[in-house]
């Protein structure tokens, strides 16, 4: 079980740097909601180590750390390690699951961009449909059609996040845009990134991250009726809430690069409240063609390994190699930094 302590630290850490996941876990039950904030804790945590750095390789090397000491049952002296350890032994996580948050960090690590629409899906399958397949665990749901939604879920969370944050992106060198979109648009990364702007052509490129989002979110649905009762007012106020914010980037007429899509307190209680009411009206039939459809390629890996329940030593050969490019970056680096260089 977890610590109170840790609880605490955890529940302040997802108060203050996640308000869309807190105001939807207000609606999930203590036995899930608790666990649920300890995990986004830690990969909220993680994730915000990497973002926050300058030099981004040591950070994801020392999340690849972390979580070794958390499957070996030994989890770093601090607050949500120690949080995600319990979670991890409790609930038989699948070790698979974490690691491809880890790789989705790595990739961001190395700058990565992403040629098509699938290429993208790819990285949000691990930076945020793992986190949906860790919430269906932590619901003790392993149903495959179940976590192929869930992982939707997550999809169509993540290209939210990005269309939000184009234009914070671009500032800090980063691009989610496919390249290909951008090559249809007759702009190249070089020149977007040396000057964002709010032209046409990429507000047109942002709705079309949207207009994939709420397909996502419409797939994602049907596998709410395959979550136990108590958890479904919660799990919708996630869909809500964050096809709010893509909602608020509509409105601003999908310039997020010199506008902030925001959401208030007053719009999250409405989101909340019809939450509740859709939980409580007729669920999804179970011969949905939706619910059965078969899970995305890019989220199928996530699926198997979350229904398979093996906490095993489970590094991909593709994780393995990524790790150890950063490695190798790290190394190049240190000989510099001790030269002042």
């Amino acid at each position: 079980m977890i610590a109170p302590a840790d609880m605490a630290h955890c529940r302040e850490a997802i108060r203050t740097g996640s308000l869309s996941f807190h105001a939807a876990s207000r609606l999930l039950p203590a036995n899930v909601r608790d666990p649920a904030l300890a995990l986004y804790a830690f990969c909220r945590l993680a994730d915000d180590a990497v973002d926050d750095s300058d030099d981004k390789a040591p950070a994801v090397l020392a999340l690849r750390d972390r979580l070794d000491l958390v499957y070996a049952g030994r989890p770093r002296n601090a607050p949500a390690d120690r949080a995600f350890a319990a979670v991890v032994e409790d609930f038989d996580m699948p070790r698979a699951l974490p690691e491809a948050l880890l790789e989705g960090l790595a990739w961001d690590a190395f700058g990565r961009q992403y040629q098509t629409l699938p290429d993208l899906l790819s990285y949000c399958a691990r930076v945020a449909s793992a986190v949906g397949a860790m919430m269906c665990v932590l619901m003790r749901v392993r149903d495959a059609d179940a976590l192929a939604r869930a992982c939707d879920l997550g999809l169509a969370m993540q290209l939210t996040n990005i269309a939000r944050d184009v234009g914070e992106d671009a500032r800090a060198g980063r691009l989610y845009l496919p390249l290909d979109w951008l090559g249809e648009a007759r702009l190249t990364p070089a020149t977007f990134l040396h000057t964002p702007q709010a032209t046409p052509a990429i507000r047109q490129l942002t709705q079309r991250l949207l207009t994939e989002a709420r397909s996502l979110y419409h797939h994602s649905e049907a596998g709410i009726s395959a979550l136990p009762l108590a958890c479904r007012p919660g799990i919708y106020a996630a869909r809500h809430v964050y096809a709010g914010i893509g909602g608020a980037v509509a409105r601003n007429g999908y310039d997020s690069i010199t506008a902030r899509a925001r959401t208030n307190g007053a719009q999250k209680l409405g989101w909340l409240a019809l939450s509740l009411a859709r939980s409580a009206a007729s669920p999804v039939l179970p011969g949905s063609a939706l619910l059965h459809a078969p899970a995305r390629p890019e989220t199928a890996f996530l699926v198997e390994a979350a229904a398979r329940k093996s906490t095993r030593f489970s590094r991909s050969e593709a994780l393995f190699t990524a790790l150890a490019q950063l490695e190798s970056k790290d190394r190049a680096r240190r000989p510099l930094d001790r030269a002042g260089i």
